[in-house]
């Protein structure tokens, strides 16, 4: 470990090389600057450099290699495993490379390599355009596409990875590449699904799509109502049209408003809907699961996408406590639909919730092996939260969510999302890569091969 002075050397000497600030541990500021979202990290880097663009960024990668320091990528810090940091290495920070900016006419956006899903959404909804990525705005844009993407308009667009079209990369050896389908083809394809494993991406191109309001937003059943919630949208989501979505989910009403006091606290399960599609079609779609069974709380209307991207913030602000599980499945089956009726009542906390997204429509139009990411033959990515707003009931989230994932993998795939786990071991790690594991390392050991950015769900280079 890095004494203290030896630390303020380090931020003295890489601060000299930077337009940005080098940040050390007797700096002003430095515990501020070191926290992530999940409250469970704590972790304390030897140094963090403010980057203001790529040059920056090339500097500090290459004296992090030249030190021996482990590279933490950070973007917006939501990374539940704490990958956005690292103990005693040096935090490359992205956040002031913070912009969006929309050619309307192309359907295309430039999004620098620290701007979150909010800043996105705020640049092109002007547009009347959007692209897809998740499902809360303060999340980083980087971290995001690189696993992945899933959110509200998977079934519409497709993940994020598929609608990103270039990136400018800093790689291992401090050059700085653009990579697209012409230029670096082999490194294109690993970003999309192969997390931060090949390079700091200082800028994203993503394709836009008309997307102005939606109607999206929470329709809520009381728990009883699981089975047949669960089993009708299974069955009746898959054959929709692409501009119909909804992901299920299984929570606690939040005990605030807008939600009526009456249904607070109650355990419920959920369709928080997104859909892209005519104000007919929508209630057409609506009314199906209307009636199936009288909703608690119906909360569907017409809303602007940034709005509906944005409503559930308020609910996992900065520094909330966090552990994560997560599985793929093919379908919902009935053991699995017990499971989350189970767990739901047996959830730890007011906060913590199921979430299970439909991976059918444009996503699974995708080669398993066209991108990275390699679950396109997956129906749904489900992922179980333990959250709470206090520190203390750590302990009682990750035996929440332990124990309710060993309960869903009989029925699950071998392999989970990257962005939806912890830190749970080179194995784990590899499964989320599947089948694409072994190209995968071949591209590793081309762009990065001592594996200096190790710090992610990690792809261990081969020669």
């Amino acid at each position: 470990m890095a004494s203290v002075s030896q630390a303020a050397g380090l931020a003295a000497a890489l601060g000299e090389r930077l337009r940005g600030t080098a940040i050390g541990p007797d700096d002003q500021g430095f515990d501020e600057a070191r926290r992530v979202h999940n409250g469970m990290i704590d972790k304390h880097p030897a140094l963090i450099a403010r980057c203001v663009d790529a040059a920056d960024v090339a500097q500090a990668v290459n004296f992090a290699r030249d030190e021996g320091l482990a590279v933490a990528v950070r973007c917006g810090a939501h990374n539940a495993a704490g990958f956005s940091s690292v103990d005693d290495g040096l935090v490359i920070d992205l956040t002031p490379i913070r912009y969006a900016q929309v050619d309307p006419e192309a359907r295309i956006a430039r999004v620098g390599g620290g701007s979150t899903l909010g800043d996105v959404d705020h640049a092109t909804h002007a547009f009347g355009l959007a692209t897809p990525s998740g499902t809360f705005s303060t999340t980083g844009v980087g971290g995001l596409t690189l696993g992945g993407g899933i959110g509200h308009l998977t079934r519409a667009y497709g993940l994020s990875v598929d609608n990103l079209i270039g990136a400018d990369v800093v790689l291992a050896d401090g050059s700085i590449v653009r990579a697209d389908a012409e230029s670096e083809p082999d490194l294109f394809w690993a970003l999309r699904g192969g997390g931060g494993n090949f390079g700091v991406v200082t800028e994203f191109r993503f394709r836009l799509h008309p997307v102005a309001s939606v109607f999206g937003g929470p329709m809520l059943w009381e728990l009883e109502n699981t089975e047949k919630i669960a089993s009708l949208y299974r069955e009746w989501l898959p054959s929709q049209p692409d501009d119909i979505s909804a992901f299920f989910a299984v929570l606690t009403v939040p005990p605030v408003d807008p939600f009526p006091e009456e249904l607070r606290l109650h355990k419920v399960c959920a369709l928080i809907w997104c859909n892209t599609s005519t104000a007919e079609r929508s209630t057409e779609a609506l009314d199906t699961f209307r009636a199936a069974a009288t909703p608690a709380l119906d909360g569907v209307g017409e809303v602007p996408f940034p709005g509906l991207q944005s409503a559930f913030d308020p609910l996992v602000p900065f520094g909330t406590h966090i552990y994560w599980r997560a599985h793929f499945v093919e379908d919902l089956p009935d053991g699995a639909i017990a499971e989350y009726v189970r767990f739901g009542e047996q959830a730890p906390t007011w906060v913590s919730q199921t979430h299970i997204y439909p991976l059918s429509g444009a996503a699974a139009r995708v080669g398993n092996d066209d991108t990275a990411w390699g679950w396109r033959d997956a129906g749904y990515a489900q992922v179980f939260i333990g959250v709470d707003h206090e520190p203390g009931n750590d302990d009682a989230l990750r035996d929440w969510a332990v124990a309710y994932s060993d309960a869903i993998k009989p029925f699950a795939m071998d392999g989970a999302y990257s962005n939806f786990i912890m830190d749970e071991g080179q194995d784990r790690a590899r499964a989320c890569y599947r089948g694409n594991y072994g190209r995968l390392q071949l591209i590793k050991g081309q762009y990065d091969p001592d594996n200096l950015f190790h710090v992610n769900q990690n792809i261990e280079p081969t020669n």
